[in-house]
């Protein structure tokens, strides 16, 4: 039998059972369904602003993510590959199911077979290899709604920085910049400074919200102190800081375990997802082991608390950008500690986000986190299979402590283990010429000196990293 195809778009519309996700039938059309489709290349927080504004306009949201060959033959290369993309965006809060497959110039027999009314998406134009909108046959039917892109972050802007080894992304202080001390891009004044730190707060209360983009959920904190700094970086604490509130939220529930797990989080992409996701499955074996799950315990807390909820509470610190610069050099963290606090923030596997967190931290830091009882240590501190030592400054072990309190777990590997921040760096500079092209497009100066220089400044630090490692 041939293929039934969309007359307006030329796509396949697949027949039941041959629909990349469940349900393979129909669905019947509802307002508050709603469908969003893209690349979400390298997921950032630009992506997640988006999905967490759709979300707001009903009350499910489906992604569509385009394949990888009709993203090179519309585009340009992607940096992830689709079950990558996958991850990212299942990952986010906002989502409430992941279409792969979906196709680039969306279809109204796609998004009507899963139930969705409307298609939203970023006030940008994104347009097909013809040059004609994406969008066109959605707007046509008036089905379409449009909500602001977030400013100030791209894919383009992240390859740009990869590329041309700049530091100008590099924040000093996140709560200076919060309280309009200090501006992002600097040079914009004291008023300008004022607006930004408005805006910064505004956005992460934003993502710090409830799957249905509205309610409180992850509280945020900023911690400080005025000591513990190493060559002019904060790289250890001694003695307990503050920890300042910036976003309120939800603290831990009755009989949940606490689980901190430190970290720089640059580029989040599926390694760091998928690490997340084993702590919280690990945590959920255990429950499941210790009877969270049976009937009656659910009840029970049902009754008690009006509610169910999981066995476990994750927070995750975040490293300052210069902590990271002065373990791993170049230019890393190619994300600063804001943009990778939001993406943190919304990830579905996070309950609460510590920015400003120690490297090298103490049982006192560890009893003051803001969801520990007083004195009382995490029931656990998480880190992944690969060495917490790969530094350029040091080889000593930050997470010496907590493997002398008894509470260091180290996770099994994953499928996107080897997925982090210098590993999509190098896929960028593999493909070389490839983002250059595409950066020259968009408008980026100089790309290609810097390129050559980021091939070199990798290799140097690779070759410092085990000689400090012997």
């Amino acid at each position: 039998m041939a293929p039934n195809i969309d007359p307006e778009v030329g796509c396949i519309i697949p027949s039941p059972g041959d629909w990349p996700v469940d349900p393979q039938e129909d669905v019947e059309i509802a307002d508050d369904r709603c469908w969003i489709d893209g690349c979400f290349d390298f997921f950032h927080h630009g992506h997640a602003g988006v999905m967490l504004q759709s979300r707001r306009l009903g009350s499910e949201l489906l992604v569509g993510l385009h394949s990888d060959e009709d993203i090179a033959a519309n585009k340009g290369p992607t940096v992830m590959n689709l079950a990558e993309r996958v991850a990212a965006v299942d990952a986010c809060r906002f989502s409430t199911k992941v279409v792969p497959h979906a196709p680039y110039v969306t279809s109204l027999p796609w998004i009507s077979h899963y139930g969705c009314r409307y298609v939203t998406h970023g006030d940008d134009v994104t347009s097909d290899a013809s040059g004609e909108d994406c969008y066109r046959f959605v707007k046509k039917a008036g089905r379409m709604k449009i909500v602001p892109r977030t400013p100030g972050i791209s894919t383009t802007d992240l390859v740009g920085r990869m590329l041309g080894c700049t530091k100008d992304h590099f924040v000093k202080s996140l709560t200076d910049c919060l309280e309009g001390k200090e501006g992002l891009q600097g040079g914009r004044g004291e008023e300008g400074w004022r607006r930004e730190g408005e805006s910064m707060r505004r956005r992460m209360r934003e993502y710090a919200a409830a799957a249905n983009g509205r309610d409180e959920y992850v509280p945020v904190y900023a911690y400080g102190t005025g000591t513990g700094k190493v060559n002019g970086n904060k790289t250890s604490h001694t003695e307990a800081g503050t920890f300042q509130s910036l976003v309120s939220g939800h603290g831990p529930r009755p009989g949940q375990r606490i689980i901190y797990i430190p970290g720089a989080f640059d580029l989040f992409s599926s390694g760091h997802i998928a690490f997340l996701q084993t702590v919280s499955g690990l945590e959920e074996q255990r429950g499941r082991d210790n009877g969270w799950y049976t009937e009656e315990a659910k009840q029970q807390r049902l009754q008690s608390h009006g509610q169910d909820y999981g066995p476990m509470y994750v927070i995750v610190g975040l490293y300052d950008d210069e902590v990271v610069n002065h373990h791993k050099g170049i230019n890393y963290p190619i994300m600063n500690i804001y943009e990778r606090g939001l993406c943190v923030i919304q990830c579905r596997f996070v309950h609460a986000v510590v920015f400003s967190a120690a490297y090298t931290f103490t049982a006192t830091y560890l009893t003051s986190l803001p969801a520990c009882d007083s004195g009382k240590l995490p029931d656990a501190v998480y880190h992944g299979p690969n060495p917490p030592t790969s530094s350029l400054a040091s080889n000593s072990d930050p997470f010496a402590e907590v493997r002398n309190q008894g509470i260091y777990v180290e996770t099994p590997s994953h499928k996107f283990q080897d997925v982090n921040a210098a590993q999509i760096v190098s896929r960028i500079l593999a493909k070389r010429d490839e983002y250059e092209e595409r950066q020259r497009r968009k408008g980026a100066k100089g790309v290609g000196e810097g390129a050559l220089r980021r091939a070199e400044m990798e290799k140097e630090a690779e070759g410092l990293r085990e000689k400090i490692s012997r």
